[in-house]
């Protein structure tokens, strides 16, 4: 980044240097960058002229020589953005994954109170009813499938860190 500004700063200063080039030249007719003069207007004696001339064709060409480096500079850094936002998008997809685990490990665990409280008060009251218990057990069966849900949707996202590291691919 900061060889941007510092590039951005040579461009500009560059810039300020050809135009007070063409301020000095007056009456010389100024081609654009890369044309040959058929004949110049100016006499060919006047050595100021001349000397404004070269110089004005250098800033040119380090004009030019300043927009490659900076036209390769934000093709660097367009290239070492791609691969952080894909990183970022990758992240965002695990966390929702398990963002979405915890919601149903969440629901199923208020079932879950609920089915254990009616439960108490039934075994409370002397009377056993069947599908309460059954009620229960299956409640509890969806808790612990929630539950490792989570824990596998968790696994995933540290195998995704893990496997860069180790150099196995992500697909394996």
């Amino acid at each position: 980044m900061q060889d941007l500004q510092e590039l951005e700063q040579r461009i500009s200063l560059a810039l300020d240097r050809i135009a007070q080039g063409v301020e000095a030249l007056d009456g010389l007719t100024v081609l654009p960058q890369g044309a040959a003069a058929a004949e110049p207007q100016a006499p060919a004696a006047d050595p100021e002229a001349l000397r404004l001339a070269e110089a004005l064709q250098e800033e040119r060409d380090a004009n030019g020589q300043l927009q490659e480096r900076l036209r390769v500079v934000n093709e660097r850094l367009a290239a070492g953005v791609a691969p952080l936002e894909a990183r970022i998008a990758t992240l965002t997809a695990q966390i929702d994954a398990q963002g979405i685990e915890l919601g149903r490990m969440k629901s199923t665990n208020v079932q879950l109170r609920e089915t254990l409280r009616a439960l108490r008060e039934a075994s409370e009251k002397g009377v056993s009813d069947p599908q309460l218990v059954n009620k229960s057990l299956q409640v509890e069966l969806d808790a612990l499938r929630t539950a490792r849900a989570t824990e596998v949707a968790e696994l995933d996202g540290i195998l995704a860190e893990l496997k860069p590291l180790i150099g196995e691919d992500a697909d394996a």
